[in-house]
């Protein structure tokens, strides 16, 4: 829902279950199944050798992905298929995690999914109808991603799925002509930050109403997530990757000093109406902002910085078609800047990870590729995504944005953390924190926001 943004949906349908997050109360052993290449090697299957050759077979591979991305995520199994002789069937649905429950229950489950979130993961694994991962994928997965991607893929001591594609979140989208017009520099420091948002305030600006800040939470039944997702960057910056994962295990209340001070450090933007929001109104504005619509002001002059993940990109074109995202552009971003000097570079993203239903073979095959350099490349040259895959050629990222966002990920000193929302149960993460996120710059107290969000903890 976060990444995905305007695409039609491959499939429809009218069910509708609540997964609750659980895991399984036995750990099987992993499979020690490797791939192993058989027969002659045809010419140009070079890169698909190890994956094996089969006299036909058919693997399906389900997704909530839909739309071009699905056309593109197709087109990745083209050569695999000739090299292999498998066939890999994708199938996308708008209904994923009710249609992967009952396909579950009913006993026909899918060969392979790619499952959006590292909570949706436990939840299935809990069925026991998910396999370990052979340890071809496993190799593939130490070779090529970091300790903190694997550990998302893992439930208890169990390592199931690779993960697969990225985003990057926390960017601060703004306008390198305003930034140089006005002698703006990229802050820092979250200090430096906000005197930034200070000596801007004082400026002014060239759009009506202008305020250094454009933000909007309006997203249909999900309203209020772009909020979680500040202060989800705040919380990793400010009180560290402990901190984080014990908040989002459940182990550090809403309630603490850790988190209160993100919502006030987030707070002293969104609720200062000399700071928001540029073009739209002020603090009560954010609410009835639509996410998609709440940087675009910078183009007009009316504000000059929007927090937003790396697919805020594709926002500026839907637009105006002839603007420029790059360095040197109309619009470009710099991530949200850590509180100190000499802090540790913490990213918060999302990702997707591909557990099997069975251990054949050929679904092993497909699976082992999946975590391969070779696939993270084929797939980030046709456009519109990344990865965090380390065999991966920033080069191949389709725009500036995407390159910088690869590297940053692939940084040997960055701290990665997965959403914060979508590790939590679905009542807090996808419900509470998202709607008092709202109450929050509505104006309602902020001891109470806490409060309500800790009440929803099942």
């Amino acid at each position: 829902m976060k990444r995905r943004i305007a695409l039609p949906l491959a499939l429809a349908a009218t069910a509708s279950l609540a997964l609750a997050a659980c895991s399984s109360d036995s750990e099987p052993e992993a499979s020690d199944d490797t791939m192993e290449p058989t027969g002659e090697v045809m010419e140009g299957c070079e890169d698909y050798a190890a994956y094996g050759t089969f006299d036909g077979g058919d693997v399906e591979v389900y997704t909530t992905i839909s739309g071009v991305e699905l056309e593109q995520l197709v087109s990745t199994f083209d050569d695999f298929q000739s090299c292999t002789g498998l066939t890999v069937t994708v199938v996308g649905s708008d209904e994923f995690e009710t249609e992967i429950n009952i396909r579950i229950e009913g006993g026909n489950p899918p060969d392979l999914a790619i499952i959006p979130q590292p909570g949706l993961l436990q939840t299935v694994v809990g069925t026991g109808s998910v396999v370990p991962a052979p340890a071809s994928v496993e190799a593939n997965v130490d070779e090529f991603w970091s300790a903190d991607w694997k550990a998302y893929g893992t439930v208890g001591q169990t390592f199931y799925a690779a993960p697969l594609m990225a985003s990057v979140k926390g960017y601060i989208w703004y306008s390198p002509s305003d930034f140089a017009d006005n002698g703006y520099e990229v802050p820092t420091t979250w200090d430096e930050l906000m005197t930034l948002t200070e000596t801007m305030a004082a400026n002014g600006g060239s759009g009506p109403d202008y305020k250094p800040w454009c933000i909007g939470f309006e997203s249909g039944t999900a309203t209020g997530w772009p909020g979680t997702d500040w202060i989800e960057d705040i919380v990793l910056r400010q009180s560290g990757a402990d901190a984080y994962d014990q908040w989002v295990a459940g182990d550090l209340d809403f309630a603490s000093d850790e988190i209160k001070s993100a919502f006030e450090a987030f707070g002293a933007i969104a609720l200062n109406e000399d700071y928001v929001n540029g073009g739209l109104g002020g603090s009560s504005s954010i609410v009835d902002t639509s996410f998609q619509e709440g940087g675009l002001p910078i183009l007009e002059g009316s504000c000059s910085l929007h927090h937003q993940a790396s697919f805020y990109e594709a926002q500026w074109p839907e637009a105006n078609p002839d603007i420029v995202v790059a360095e040197d552009g109309d619009v470009w971003a710099f991530l949200t800047p850590p509180i100190a000097e000499g802090d540790p570079a913490a990213v918060t993203g999302g990702g997707e990870f591909v557990a099997a239903f069975n251990d054949s073979d050929e679904v092993a095959a497909v699976q082992t590729y999946m975590a391969s350099d070779t696939w993270a490349n084929n797939r980030v040259s046709l456009g519109g995504v990344i990865s965090a895959n380390k065999g991966l050629d920033p080069a191949n990222a389709s725009s500036d944005i995407g390159r910088a966002s690869v590297e940053i990920l692939q940084g040997e000193d960055t701290v990665f953390r997965f959403d914060g929302s979508d590790l939590m149960p679905s009542a807090v993460g996808a419900s509470a924190f998202w709607t008092e996120m709202v109450e929050y710059v509505n104006g309602k107290n902020l001891d109470t926001v806490l409060a309500d969000i800790d009440a929803a903890w099942p």
